[in-house]
């Protein structure tokens, strides 16, 4: 099977390879998209993403095998345009989290911890609302686009060192160190090693 990475190559001289791309990582940026700014926008903030993906096809960096994180960084520029809809998202997801209990035992790690993230965000929407754009994109890119903080920064254009900083005020703003809600935030921190780590916010 080819890489992401050969299908763009390819479809720089044969355009009509880059629909596999689409037909590859179409469901997965439709279903991030869909919790972004709701069902009614997904179909077009996905058909301009991946209209700006085409057209943008030659600066995709080869060295990286899978494209997702790309392609999750554009869709993530194109959702600026549809602030209103994501305004509504957060407003049903906070009230939502004042009716539902969002527990969390603890001691989860490896593959479950991605389920443990999405169920905090939607626990502590109110919270998450009020965070500056970039840290939000940030925690977002990670918990629903489930992607590493190399591939964070690699959506959002920036250092690794930079994502690990926004992840680490983000779990400051979100919690205080010890409260129960901070436990839920541990998924956050469990990439982060000293070799990692970087300058930058």
């Amino acid at each position: 099977m080819s890489t992401d990475s050969e299908i763009l190559s390819r479809s720089r001289e044969s355009p009509r390879a880059f629909a596999e791309l689409f037909e590859r990582h179409s469901a997965s940026v439709a279903a991030f998209i869909r919790r972004r700014v709701g069902a009614d926008a997904v179909e077009d903030v996905l058909s301009e993403t991946f209209l700006v993906a085409f057209r943008r096809r030659g600066d995709f960096d080869t060295a990286w095998k899978s494209a997702r994180p790309w392609l999750l960084g554009i869709a993530s520029r194109v959702m600026k345009k549809h602030r209103a809809d994501e305004v509504r998202q957060w407003q049903a997801a906070s009230a939502s989290a004042h009716r539902e209990d969002f527990s969390y035992e603890g001691g989860i790690d490896g593959a479950t911890t991605r389920l443990d993230a999405a169920a905090a965000v939607r626990g502590l929407a109110p919270r998450i609302a009020a965070l500056s754009a970039r840290d939000r994109e940030t925690l977002l890119l990670y918990a629903w686009g489930n992607l590493t903080q190399e591939e964070v920064a690699v959506a959002l254009g920036v250092p690794v060192g930079t994502v690990a900083s926004r992840s680490n005020r983000v779990r400051r703003k979100l919690a205080p160190p010890g409260s129960h809600t901070a436990a839920r935030l541990t998924w956050m921190g469990k990439e982060e090693t000293d070799g990692r780590l970087g300058a930058g916010a």
